[in-house]
């Protein structure tokens, strides 16, 4: 390579600190491991490194005097060429990919840049071009691309409900199952729901002294409400780590990455419909069962709540005749044996009334209650022309309780709720139940277009053996006093809402952790 190949090119000297010698510039072009042309304004070749002639097969007495279009497949499209000498002859660098062709005409992937060479004056004199062969390069990001469309096609395919999840529950990628289930749900991300679901799970067998991991978890079945009377949704969840390298240039040597938690749910509600409808069957035997001591002994407990009144007046009127008299009055006498004689049956009668079965304490699902005993009322909804408007917050946080005793509580509320609506002549007969989380606990909203309860009984009601039904219709019940003590053994609270203008709303609000 000599000065006089470069159109007005400047002494090198000039451009080259004192301290190195023009010639280490040359040896530097020479031995570059990139491909590094010169050509004139025309795109004459001037000068090729040995690079070049690897890469393309012409040797340098080859291709000085034949223009660059030698490499040319002719297969780029006319625009980036275009694009190319648009930008060249304005004295802007350009760079980007063309098809070429070696002497062999074998072809490669070029990554070109060109930079124009210019005078002091600004004047295009050369254009410097560099290339390297990235077919290789190319081929595997075909490899990756097509991998990864080809891995989402079968994910999105997958037949359950695939989401990825960063550390703080945000979902990074989704198939098509997870969109529906976005769908159904109404809500922006039902992957940390279900993370929440499992999590307390998991924490729940640490505190039994089973070991776990957040980042590995298998069959974990989570139960999903949805509303609008639509059956439950049942999902068994497993999650593995996944571990992404970080490509950040400083941590090349320092390692380093993320964590991702690959999340799959599979639905199972079919399997579980059928379990639940043993399960539900069982239960009415159960509940049946229930209801039918529960009103033996209400009706016990009624008549000793009744007969005590008499016996107790008939003891203050025999104290006054023993006052008055003296103890052998015959009156005094003759009703102290009528009244020892009432007592003694009286004491039979409360022997004869059933205890309450005593219940475990476990695990709840406030809505799968409420389902319970909406599902178990469903012929007297439907004898009674009942619209239900089931509103369950998708999924409520568990507590610890007595689930008989809680279905009970809802069973008495929306037994309540049916007669009031029951009553002759009246149209409006709507129910509706709703569930929500709030901080530490869950409220249950059960409420009904009957008649209504006036502002002066909205206390009475709870008071045992206090009904507003009239005499002789049925026997006075115990059922919101039972509920309410139920709530109160949960740490919990039921009030009729003041603010209901028509018709009744009882709030139930329990605590999901009780302090014992």
């Amino acid at each position: 390579m000599t000065k006089k190949q470069f159109q007005g090119e400047p002494p090198l000297a000039d451009a080259v600190s004192p301290g190195i010698h023009p010639r280490v510039f040359l040896h530097t072009v020479d031995q570059a491991d990139t491909a590094i042309s010169i050509t004139d304004v025309h795109g004459n070749i001037l000068y090729v490194n040995p690079a070049f002639t690897r890469v393309t097969g012409y040797g340098a007495e080859e291709a000085i005097g034949r223009n660059e279009s030698i490499l040319s497949n002719k297969t780029t499209p006319p625009e980036v060429y275009k694009s190319l000498w648009h930008n060249i002859s304005r004295g802007e660098a350009w760079s980007g990919r063309l098809i070429n062709r070696r002497r062999d005409g074998s072809k490669y992937l070029a990554e070109l840049s060109i930079s124009p060479v210019v005078d002091a004056g600004g004047e295009i004199l050369n254009y410097l071009g560099m290339h390297r062969d990235i077919t290789a390069m190319h081929r595997l990001e075909c490899q990756v691309k097509n991998q990864k469309a080809l891995i989402e096609s079968v994910v999105d395919a997958a037949p359950m409900v695939i989401a990825l999840l960063d550390v703080d529950d945000r979902v990074v990628l989704d198939n098509q199952e997870y969109k529906k289930l976005q769908a159904d749900l109404g809500m922006a991300e039902p992957a940390p729901m279900l993370m929440t679901a499992i999590r307390a799970g998991l924490e729940t067998e640490a505190a039994n002294g089973r070991r776990s991991s957040g980042y590995a978890f298998l069959d974990r079945e989570v139960r999903l409400d949805l509303p609008g009377g639509k059956p439950p949704r049942w999902y068994s969840c497993s999650g593995s780590r996944v571990r992404e390298d970080d490509s950040a240039a400083d941590a090349f040597f320092a390692g380093g990455g993320r964590d991702y938690l690959l999340l799959v749910a599979k639905e199972i509600t079919g399997l579980r419909a059928q379990q639940e409808k043993a399960r539900v069957a069982a239960l009415q035997a159960v509940m049946a069962e229930e209801d039918r001591v529960s009103a033996l002994r209400e009706s016990l407990s009624a008549a000793t709540f009744r007969l005590e009144g008499p016996l107790n007046m008939m003891a203050s009127v025999v104290g006054m005749l023993a006052r008055r008299n003296g103890e052998g009055d015959p009156m005094a006498v003759a009703l102290a044996d009528a009244m020892a004689t009432g007592q003694q049956a009286l004491a039979e009668l409360r022997a004869m009334i059933p205890a309450e079965t005593r219940e475990a304490e476990g695990v709840i699902n406030v809505n799968e209650l409420l389902r319970d005993v909406l599902d178990l009322a469903t012929v007297r909804l439907l004898a009674a022309g009942i619209r239900v408007g089931w509103k369950p917050q998708a999924m409520l946080p568990a507590l610890q309780g007595y689930p008989n005793k809680l279905r009970s509580l809802f069973k008495a509320l929306i037994d309540n709720a049916i007669e009031a609506m029951s009553a002759r002549g009246w149209r409006e007969r709507e129910l509706a139940v709703i569930t929500r989380a709030q901080l530490g606990s869950i409220e249950i909203a059960i409420e009904d277009s009957g008649p209504g309860i006036p502002p002066a009984q909205q206390l009475k009601v709870f008071e045992p053996f206090y009904t507003t039904k009239r005499e002789g219709h049925r026997h006075l019940g115990t059922g919101l006093a039972v509920a309410q003590q139920v709530a109160a053994d949960h740490g919990g609270t039921v009030a009729i809402d003041p603010e209901k203008s028509a018709g009744c709303r009882v709030r139930v609000v329990l605590p999901v952790k009780r302090h014992v």
